[in-house]
């Protein structure tokens, strides 16, 4: 789950990371109050999901109560990367001698932590390691030991820290792993995090991403940071029902069993699509081993609710859950359904028991629902129906 910047502030407050005062506003009245109550330079920034704020006009300096309001008239309701802003924070303004970059992210390739850090900071972390790779440091942190006093000073050294600020952002350095650690975080970002002209070491951007497994399981608390309105409402609808769904920019719903069976699913599709007017995958979903007509109705619900799907490509491969079962599910859901269910159904269907699934999907002879023998036949399918 990926914060927004005042919640990563208030985060990195509670772990003793340095941070300058911000108000949460959403109005432009609230703006102006919020820095009336701040005094002096504020900052007034979009809170979105994204970067390139920035650029997008979704930063500015105000340097009076009447400038911040009239900075919030123009940032509210911008269109920020597809993100619209609903709400922006008022930071106090700071006086920035330097700006450097700090991170500690899951790397999932070594099976480890890794920090990213560089005295240059403010840019584009992408651009830079791009642009000069030579000026970002990476250096991997044992997740058994984290980021301690030493490793914080090896990591300010590999990024070529003067060794006067060495102490000093080493001390911020070891506080954000906390952060990481305590958190179940699975990325924390401070871009930039800035010397100011008084010599502090202050986060003034933070982005901070949680592991939402751990948070069901560790961290109650953290529900109460999840967006649910500014959700996607068939992911949002998806979880109310247990299932593993994201929205794609496609055509072709898909529902499989196991996520290495869907992934496969949506490569061939996609591959299938190309001879058929380049349709693509709707989504993702994968029903586990639960193909009961509760849960393919759920599904089916979901993905015929995004207005993008013109067929559905159901791909299972029967294991615990036999395929008579997973026919009998289909045949429940669409009964469930009922006019609802109005797009093509692809269905394959293998593995145990596939014979006595397919006769009952034949034998129900439902108009909307079409058999295919293999995986490739059953994308071939569902891409030409897309396309019709």
């Amino acid at each position: 789950m990926d914060l927004y910047e005042y919640q990563a502030r208030d985060l990195f407050e509670k772990y003793g990371v340095p941070v300058l005062a911000g108000i949460v506003a959403d109005t432009p009245e609230e703006v102006k109050a919020a820095a009336e109550k701040l005094g002096g330079v504020v900052v007034v920034k979009a809170q979105v999901k994204t970067g390139g704020r920035g650029k997008a006009g979704g930063v500015k300096v105000a340097k009076t109560p009447d400038e911040a309001y009239e900075a919030a008239k123009a940032i509210l309701g911008l269109d920020i990367k597809g993100h619209v802003v609903q709400r922006v924070m008022v930071a106090a303004g700071a006086r920035i001698a330097e700006e450097f970059y700090f991170s500690v992210l899951l790397d999932r390739a070594n099976r480890s932590y890794l920090s990213l850090c560089s005295v240059e900071g403010g840019m584009e972390i992408e651009q830079l390691a791009v642009e000069k790779p030579e000026a970002l440091a990476r250096v991997e942190v044992d997740p058994l030991t984290g980021i301690d006093k030493a490793k914080a000073v090896e990591i300010a050294r590999a990024a070529k820290f003067p060794e006067d600020l060495v102490e000093k952002v080493s001390d911020v350095f070891v506080k954000l792993f906390e952060v990481y650690k305590g958190e179940d975080a699975t990325l924390v970002e401070v871009n930039p995090l800035v010397r100011t002209e008084e010599g502090e070491i202050i986060a003034l951007d933070g982005k901070v991403t949680l592991d939402e497994n751990a948070s069901e399981i560790r961290h109650p608390e953290h529900e109460a940071l999840e967006d649910k309105d500014a959700a996607d409402p068939l992911e949002a609808k998806a979880k109310e029902s247990g299932l593993n769904y994201v929205k794609l920019d496609g055509e072709v719903g898909i529902i499989g069993n196991g996520a290495g069976l869907v992934m496969s699913t949506l490569d061939v599709v996609a591959y299938a699509g190309e001879n058929h007017g380049g349709v693509k995958p709707a989504n993702f979903l994968d029903i586990g081993g639960g193909a009961s007509a509760e849960v393919m109705a759920n599904g089916l619900d979901v993905i015929l609710g995004d207005p993008q799907v013109k067929s559905v490509f159901v791909n299972v491969f029967g294991g615990i859950t036999a395929c008579d079962a997973v026919a009998n599910g289909i045949k429940g859901a669409l009964e469930t359904l009922g006019a609802t269910a109005s797009k093509p159904l692809v269905v394959r269907l293998d593995g145990n028991r596939v014979d006595e699934g397919r006769a009952i999907l034949a034998d129900y002879a439902h108009p909307l629902v079409t058999l295919a023998a293999t995986m490739d036949e059953g994308a071939d399918k569902a891409a030409e129906l897309a396309n019709a």
